[in-house]
């Protein structure tokens, strides 16, 4: 697999891919956020360790810029381990965080974690759907509806939201979408399906009792319904 580090450190950028190339993975290397976005559209990597504070853009606005075409799974590298600023590497797409100095072990283990995520088929949302009246915006993991309001979700309720709306008038069975959102192959949580159904339900249809976005097919599962196909129903 090859995974492209970008760093402005130019000893920390040699000893990274030194221990990335001992363990088997080509490395591509970038010394700055252009570089980066360049290496990212020419090789398209498997796995990009991000430093955030670079020259020409720090590595929170890469992240955006490379979220608008890539869903490249990205680990932060930085000095700087302050809350926040993990919160928001995480928010604005970011798959995980790992704070400078970090042990050689720790951050193969993290690389490597990240890697077998994305091998397992998890959805990761990165650019925005747009069905019926609702549009996702994944940096802030909210939809967004025609007449202005905004309702924020949780990670999984986003993820959920997501594929639902990306397969949107298909029926999704409680396997499917355990795959697909939580990385579940374990058909015994089923339950866990319908209770976050009912919680978005809650936070997205006019009345949750009666739902007309989220619609359940009796023993098969659930689909979403754009606006449109519901207006021609009616």
């Amino acid at each position: 697999m090859a995974i492209l580090v970008a760093d402005d450190d130019l000893l920390h950028l040699k000893l990274t891919a030194f221990l990335l190339e001992a363990s088997g993975y080509e490395v591509i290397k970038a010394c700055d956020g252009p570089a980066a976005i360049q290496a990212v559209n020419q090789y398209d990597p498997d796995l990009v360790l991000l430093d955030v504070c670079m020259p020409n853009g720090s590595g929170f606005e890469i992240c955006r810029q490379i979220r608008r075409t890539s869903d490249v799974p990205i680990i932060f590298l930085t000095g700087c381990a302050q809350l926040q600023d993990r919160v928001m590497g995480l928010q604005i797409g970011g798959d995980d965080y790992v704070a400078k100095p970090f042990e050689p072990k720790e951050l193969l283990a993290r690389v490597e974690a990240v890697l077998r995520r994305c091998d397992a088929g998890i959805l990761n949302p990165v650019v925005r759907l747009s069905q019926g009246d609702i549009v996702t915006e994944p940096v802030e993991h909210s939809v967004l509806f025609n007449d202005g309001r905004v309702v924020t979700l949780t990670p999984i309720e986003f993820r959920l939201i997501y594929y639902l709306m990306k397969n949107t008038g298909r029926v999704l069975n409680a396997d499917q979408i355990l795959t697909k959102v939580w990385g579940y192959d374990d058909t015994g949580s089923s339950n866990l399906v319908a209770v976050y159904i009912r919680r978005l339900r809650a936070k997205i249809e006019d009345d949750p009792k009666a739902p007309t976005r989220i619609i359940t097919v009796p023993n098969l599962g659930y689909k979403f319904i754009a606006l449109q196909e519901r207006a021609v129903a009616a």
